[in-house]
């Protein structure tokens, strides 16, 4: 599956105060400033030719498949392709990396946290022209998940009947003739009506990375799960959260997620 050429950066918008309040239980990392995406940029925009860094939406949506791996991809698996998208080279003799590596591993901390806590993030999503829908908005980020996903296929290659729904709702995004022998796929995303704006469609990509994380990276059952009170006639049946959940917070309605940076 071949990603896309890096689209032109905007200025992007910073989330709702109300959804990075309501963002996560444990204490959440500093936030991102426009200078820090600024810099983020620019270092990536840094790396010397011929090779084809990643930019900051696709290495967002790269990151996430990454950290969806059902067994952690070594650093220095998967960090080559961010410098080197088209053929993964290790970085040439010569260039300092590090202040990139460490902008980079920031924002996998900052993901991998919300995905083990089940909590929504918001993607790195760049305004086009305004004359672009919302699938070509998100598009750069979609592709830099499925750059991973190909990559990396152990995600891939578990149970297509639990993967089918959620990837249907990231990859409704690509073109079709880019999704060769996945009829199943093909077939769920025939069903699914567009993103009717771009906050929706930014809300469908945290969703689909939560659920995917319930196949691949599975929480475990709390060992001392409260009993709830059974019907009257009925034995009491076991508490604990409903399979594939995760939490929006408090002040999200249904179409209320975090929006990225966009």
């Amino acid at each position: 599956m071949t990603a896309p050429k890096k689209p032109q950066q905007h200025s992007p918008r910073r989330p709702p105060q109300g959804a990075r309040a309501a963002a996560a239980v444990s204490a959440p990392p500093p936030e991102w400033s426009d200078d820090d995406l600024e810099e983020l940029q620019a270092l990536l925009d840094e790396v010397p030719a011929p090779f084809e860094p990643l930019d900051a939406s696709m290495l967002d949506g790269f990151l996430v498949a990454v950290i969806l791996q059902p067994k952690p991809v070594p650093l220095s698996d998967w960090w080559r392709w961010v410098l080197d998208s088209e053929e993964g080279r290790a970085a040439p003799a010569g260039y300092d990396a590090q202040p990139l590596l460490q902008l980079v591993q920031r924002r996998e901390r900052e993901l991998k946290q919300a995905i083990n806590d089940r909590q929504w993030f918001d993607p790195w999503v760049f305004e086009l022209d305004e004359d672009a829908s919302p699938s070509e908005t998100v598009l750069p980020w979609v592709a830099g998940f499925a750059l991973a996903a190909d990559l990396f296929p152990a995600l891939m290659n578990l149970d297509e009947s639990q993967l089918t729904e959620p990837l249907a709702q990231l990859y409704m995004h690509l073109d079709p003739e880019d999704l060769e022998d996945a009829d199943a796929l093909l077939e769920e995303i025939e069903g699914l009506e567009p993103s009717a704006d771009l906050d929706e469609a930014v809300e469908c990509l945290v969703r689909a990375s939560l659920l995917l994380a319930d196949v691949s990276r599975p929480q475990p059952a709390p060992r001392n799960a409260p009993r709830r009170p059974g019907p009257p006639r009925g034995g009491p049946s076991r508490g604990g959260p409903p399979r594939g959940g995760f939490s929006r917070g408090p002040g999200t309605g249904s179409q209320g997620g975090p929006r990225g940076p966009r």
